[in-house]
């Protein structure tokens, strides 16, 4: 037997659907994904904190789930909406369906709605709150109006922030390498590990730390609120500034911590969250995006060499690149719309970029990222040999 779910978007409108996960309720900011595979990826993503993600093709679920392809230790999304949820998963690596790990997660979710109607509200009136609601109790004008009401009530991501909230809560050391496959995740010797990089987890995904383990970093991951004076008393080579959720702005601890490791000369490499974060350490300011960039098929221009490439993205807010101080350069804009997508410091050996260059989900346009960093932190070692 099918359950009943609703959607209710701020703006008042009703889309009326079927349960595909657990029954309850789910309140967020609605934004949508145009990426055409890896659900599972961008729903243990925690840069998704308190949003409810929309996908845009069509079928989700095809594939199943699979213990391996998760982002986080837990799932980052509020909730899910979706247009179908295929009767049949199909893949060798699969172990469950879709909505048996919806439902064993208690994730609430939505399926059988017009994803194309609320994608183009979405489009045309930006990111709107929203909330699901689903099993036996969401039908009948009372469920809308309990959905609207709590839509209504939810605050918004703007000045929140999301980063201390998704953490982790000791200092660890990560050794997991990238994945093979037939093999799955390589273990790295830590000893046989050339580079000591101390990561901020501001909601890190996990293959950003296994592309900088599968490069000879030996990485510490500390709490998004570790003072720089602890981090650089760890005699870091490089310091990673992590992706995450919410507004930068409140994240007063980290962009205090940032400011002082930039006084140093030690290597600083930021990605999303942690590209806002840098370029507010830096003296410049950020703004909220109409509805965000979420998706696996982002054309992105090196400014430098003009070269376009194709990026995985999931940000609702961006650097304003009018507010850039003189020491601050732009590197990399969107050609969707021209916002800022990467910077780097003039005067520092630190950078940033806003998208995803571990591309999970995505292309791996943007992996040499990660090589810039190795060779930044190479050219410290070899100054101070």
């Amino acid at each position: 037997m099918t359950r009943p779910a609703i959607l209710a978007l701020e703006d008042g409108s009703i889309f009326r659907g079927t349960a595909i996960g657990a029954d309850g309720q789910a309140v967020g900011e609605v934004v949508f994904n145009t990426a055409m595979t890896g659900y599972q990826e961008i729903l243990t993503d925690p840069s998704y904190t308190r949003q409810l993600v929309t996908l845009t093709y069509p079928h989700i679920g095809n594939t199943g789930i699979n213990s391996e392809d998760i982002e986080s230790a837990s799932l980052g999304a509020a909730g899910l909406i979706i247009r179908d949820l295929p009767l049949v998963a199909s893949n060798f690596r699969s172990e469950q369906s879709l909505s048996e790990y919806l439902q064993a997660n208690q994730l609430v979710a939505i399926g059988d709605i017009d994803t194309r109607r609320l994608t183009r509200i979405l489009r045309d009136k930006g990111s709107q709150n929203g909330c699901i609601l689903a099993g036996a109790d969401a039908t009948g004008e009372a469920a809308e109006q309990k959905a609207l009401a709590a839509a209504q009530a939810f605050p918004g991501l703007k000045g929140m922030d999301l980063a201390k909230e998704v953490t982790t809560s000791t200092v660890s050391n990560w050794t997991q390498s990238e994945w093979v496959l037939g093999e799955g995740y390589a273990q790295v010797d830590e000893a046989s590990q050339p580079y000591h990089v101390v990561a901020y987890d501001y909601g890190v995904k996990f293959n950003i730390l296994r592309m900088l383990a599968s490069r000879g970093c030996r990485i510490t991951l500390v709490p998004a609120q570790t003072p720089a004076a602890e981090v650089l008393a760890m005699n870091p080579d490089g310091v990673f500034l992590s992706n995450g959720p919410g507004d930068p702005e409140p994240c007063d601890y980290a962009i205090k911590a940032i400011a002082e490791i930039l006084e140093t000369d030690v290597p600083v490499f930021g990605i999303c969250l942690g590209h806002q974060l840098l370029a507010l350490a830096s003296g410049a300011k950020s703004v909220k995006m109409p509805h965000g960039h979420h998706g696996a098929n982002h054309p992105v221009q090196d400014l430098d060499t003009g070269l376009v490439m194709i990026t995985s993205q999931n940000h609702g807010f961006a650097v304003d690149e009018t507010s850039l101080p003189a020491n601050l350069r732009a590197t990399h804009k969107s050609l969707f719309d021209g916002t800022l997508q990467g910077v780097e410091r003039t005067d520092k050996a630190a950078f940033s970029f806003q998208g995803h260059p571990e591309a999970s989900p995505g292309p791996r346009d943007v992996a040499p990222l990660f090589d810039r960093f190795i060779k930044m932190i190479q050219a410290r070692k070899n100054q101070s040999a």
